[in-house]
């Protein structure tokens, strides 16, 4: 698995929208929070184009900007604009031998899922679970998503995953384990079960976030994992941030509760209260990267391959 080269300053970044479309107004404001960082950008033709009232143009469209942006020379790196829905639509259309051959920095989240699966899949390329531009880095970037995402795309050593002060990770089932990190929203990776994207899990490290969901979804897809035999393939999991996810009927009994009934029965370590997902701050993954987790110590590595 190799990890792209890195962002120096004065890169030109390619801004997509691989799901729900920007607004024209704000397409403006993104490039000049890229510029204010010392970046150039490029911008997709179809951000602000609405198909089907919230999707960002097309399937094909999507995919045929996204591969442009992979081919195009002047472009350095990839950053999503924001995420949304419509991601799935995309997948048949994407030429994977054509990013396989054009590495680069992708980032993105959420609906970005799909992409981040199948990428570092088929292409062998480590991308980046962290900040959205329009989502994230006009409005809010503060100093520790900053950090986390900078570190992931230059470092030269072993990364260590750190929360954001005043968030410990925790432990709901003890050990140690070392695989690739896989995994992101978990809706997306119940939806790719069975498809040619579904994610790899086999000696693998699962991370799983989710927003906005009731709890009964949160089980729903946490069960489809588990009856799937995804679960028991991955050497450990992950669990990230479940903003805004609740169970109205019964508080107590939350997504950590949901998923100890899920693992029941698994031998594998889990940590939980990891700071990536759709919170703030929000702490960048490098998606395919060997990852070493350890409760005892309560740290998470990750190995650079340059």
């Amino acid at each position: 698995m190799r990890f792209p080269s890195k962002l120096e300053k004065g890169a030109t970044i390619g801004l997509v929208c691989t799901s729900s479309f920007v607004k024209t107004e704000r397409i403006g404001e993104c490039v000049k929070a890229l510029e204010n960082l010392g970046y150039k950008a490029k911008v997709a033709g179809n951000v602000d184009k609405s198909f089907a009232g919230y999707m960002a143009g097309t399937a094909i469209e999507r995919a045929e900007w996204l591969n442009m942006m992979f081919c195009d020379p002047e472009v350095d790196a990839i950053f999503c604009m924001r995420g949304g829905d419509g991601s799935s639509r995309i997948m048949e259309h994407l030429d994977y031998e054509l990013i396989k051959n054009n590495p680069k920095i992708f980032v993105g989240y959420s609906d970005v899922t799909n992409l981040h699966t199948a990428i570092t899949k088929k292409c062998d390329l480590v991308t980046f679970h962290g900040p959205m531009v329009s989502s994230n880095i006009v409005d809010d970037f503060d100093e520790e998503t900053a950090e986390s995402l900078f570190t992931a795309l230059n470092s030269d050593k072993l990364i260590e995953f750190k929360n954001p002060k005043g968030f410990d990770f925790e432990v709901l089932k003890e050990g140690k384990a070392t695989g690739r990190i896989i995994g992101g929203n978990l809706s997306l990776l119940s939806a790719g079960i069975g498809t040619p994207y579904e994610v790899d899990a086999q000696d693998n490290i699962l991370f799983i976030e989710e927003v906005c969901e009731p709890m009964s979804k949160i089980e729903k897809w946490g069960y489809h994992l588990r009856n799937a035999g995804i679960l028991k393939k991955c050497s450990g999991i992950i669990l990230g941030q479940f903003t805004k996810v609740v169970n109205e009927d019964m508080p107590e009994y939350d997504e950590i509760k949901t998923f100890e009934d899920i693992l029941d029965g698994l031998d594998i370590p889990v940590m939980y209260n990891i700071q990536s997902g759709h919170g703030k701050p929000m702490m960048t993954i490098p998606m395919g990267a060997v990852c070493n987790m350890d409760t005892a110590t309560k740290t998470i590595t990750f190995e650079v391959e340059r």
